[in-house]
């Protein structure tokens, strides 16, 4: 072999092993199932992920029903020998009142939800993508789009692998944008934020407990601030998430529907609320096993279109955040599935223009399946960001169990679509009737 043909195979192998079918730039749960389902479908896909795992993530891990669907659609074990905590339901508290609900009991969810830490999450379901196949490049920053100049369409990227941060680029006819809620791969398509839409921050800490065993995810509906001369009702909700293993998961869930979004310091408010708790449940300073960290939630379809020019938005990138409760993992790992079930038909059409009519497909297909929902989502939102209201809700609502209830369902967005119960009928009549915006 000459020396020139050695370099065109080596440049050639380059290409390849830089090309492929899909590229997905995220490995959080949104991208992880992306490339997990598009990797079944047998497609060759390229996962990159800017940091290596473990890596922290905020959140408050745990995991609805809806989400614990999505965890066995990709086939996670999710056994407790293999580290998952089970947790049976809602425990409410506000109005001086305490509610344990049960999840729903439903044919088109399990009956109970899961609680695991991020840094470990992420993680099983990247591997779990590689096992069927993707390929997977952590360290991977990836930068600027590659633009076609006749198309205006997306076809690769640029980045930097490695601690030697080597400049790299990969292609591919399609891209995921699964890079949360800062999306940069999006902005630099001109996607931006919608201000029309919620947002809301997280902000989260562990503490060694006793309450660490908890079989239910717990929710405090009333959110005080007491430290100044007048106490003042807050627009969010605070958890309680016992992790199985010797710690509890304790943070709040903000609104930016007031002004005390912008300015109070969040952190301090948690101090502030763990401080009012009882002392033997240890939120205290001397129990706490890492530092108050905090995150967006990008809420209802902040960011659209969810596809154009051959980027397709998944996850906090496409602004999935349930408006009505903060999660966002269930909405990641679903809006993963069908962005794959859309590409993977797109991928077996013929022609340019096949192709470009199955992919228009992705953002209708959201919008029937959350649109209406999200709507009634952003008036709740509007609703419990007036403090009188919201204290009305939680005082006379926690009385009655029939109607927090369906609240439940309604919140969780738990409902068998078809053969449910009255509650279900009514929940999706609503989602039905309510714009898809």
């Amino acid at each position: 072999m000459t020396e020139s043909a050695s370099v065109t195979d080596s440049v050639t192998q380059a290409r390849s092993e830089h090309s492929a079918d899909v590229i997905v730039v995220g490995a959080g749960p949104a991208g992880s199932a992306t490339a997990y389902h598009l990797a079944k479908s047998g497609l060759d896909v390229l996962l990159l992920e800017k940091t290596a795992f473990p890596r922290e993530k905020v959140c408050g891990d745990g995991l609805t029903p809806r989400a614990t669907k999505q965890l066995v659609a990709m086939g996670i074990d999710i056994s407790e020998e293999a580290g998952w905590l089970r947790n049976k339901g809602l425990r409410i508290i506000g109005g001086g009142s305490r509610l344990q609900l049960d999840w729903p009991d439903l044919a088109s969810y399990p009956d109970y939800g899961l609680v695991r830490k991020r840094d470990d999450f992420d993680e099983q379901l990247a591997r779990q993508a590689q096992k069927a196949g993707a390929r997977l490049y952590e360290r991977c920053n990836v930068g600027a789009p590659i633009i076609h100049e006749l198309t205006g369409h997306i076809t690769g990227v640029h980045a930097k692998l490695g601690e030697e941060k080597t400049p790299v680029t990969f292609h591919a006819p399609l891209v995921v944008a699964a890079d949360g809620n800062s999306t940069r791969l999006s902005l630099a398509m001109g996607l931006h934020r919608r201000e029309d839409r919620p947002m809301g921050v997280a902000v989260r800490t562990y503490f060694t407990s006793p309450r660490h065993d908890d079989d239910y995810l717990e929710s405090w509906l009333e959110l005080w601030d007491r430290r100044g001369a007048q106490d003042r009702l807050l627009p969010g909700y605070g958890w309680i998430f016992g992790m199985g293993d010797g710690t509890s998961n304790v943070g709040l869930g903000i609104l930016n529907s007031s002004s005390a979004f912008k300015e109070l310091d969040w952190r301090e408010i948690l101090k502030a609320w763990c401080a009012s708790m009882p002392a033997d449940w240890g939120y205290t300073p001397e129990n706490m096993t890492g530092p108050i960290r905090g995150a967006a939630l990008p809420m209802a379809f902040n960011r659209q279109p969810h596809y154009t020019k051959g980027l397709l938005l998944v996850g906090d990138a496409g602004g999935l955040v349930n408006p009505f409760n903060g999660e966002g993992i269930a909405y990641a790992m679903e809006s993963g599935a069908i962005a794959a079930e859309v590409i993977t038909q797109a991928h077996a059409r013929a022609t340019y223009q096949q192709r470009e009519l199955a992919l228009q497909r992705y953002p209708k297909i959201l919008k029937d399946t959350y649109g209406g929902y999200y709507s009634l989502g952003r008036a709740f939102v509007k609703l419990i960001g007036n403090p009188k209201v919201m204290k009305i809700a939680t005082q006379r609502g926690l009385t009655h169990p029939l109607l927090m209830r369906f609240t439940l369902k309604m919140l969780a967005n738990l409902t068998d679509p078809t053969g449910g119960d009255a509650m279900d009928r009514i929940i999706n009549g609503l989602s039905k009737v309510a714009p898809k915006a």
